[in-house]
């Protein structure tokens, strides 16, 4: 298992983007990581997206093993898992990021599968 060292600055502040983007509904990803630094995302077919939630299907999930976990948006704000958002996170793997409104610099945090909070470098 690899372990995760940072995530590419301009993939987050790709992220930051989709969710003003996608303001008010929220937005979900993948996200992959190369060498230990969570680099790309992927925007899966079928993802459903509304104010309150977005369902990603797990049957259009990529095959390989580079998935690091996920993002979505909190359009409310709230940089904190729901009960929904922690029973997703462990199957979508070990790192998960929560982007909320107004979608800033630091509108961000990263929760690990059982949805405690880590701290995520960010990597020029």
């Amino acid at each position: 298992m690899t372990t995760i060292r940072g995530i590419k600055q301009d993939l987050l502040r790709l992220l930051l983007e989709l969710g003003k983007n996608s303001h008010p509904k929220e937005f979900a990803a993948l996200l992959k990581e190369e060498d230990g630094v969570i680099s790309e995302l992927n925007l899966l077919p079928g993802t459903i997206t509304g104010s309150a939630s977005a369902s990603i299907f797990f049957d259009m999930m990529p095959l390989g093993t580079h998935t690091a976990g996920s993002a979505h948006s909190h359009p409310n704000g709230v940089l904190r898992p729901s009960n929904a958002d922690v029973n997703f996170f462990p199957r979508a793997g070990r790192y998960h990021l929560i982007i909320g409104s107004p979608y800033r610099e630091h509108d961000w945090r990263c929760f690990t599968a059982d949805g405690e909070p880590c701290d995520l470098a960010v990597i020029p």
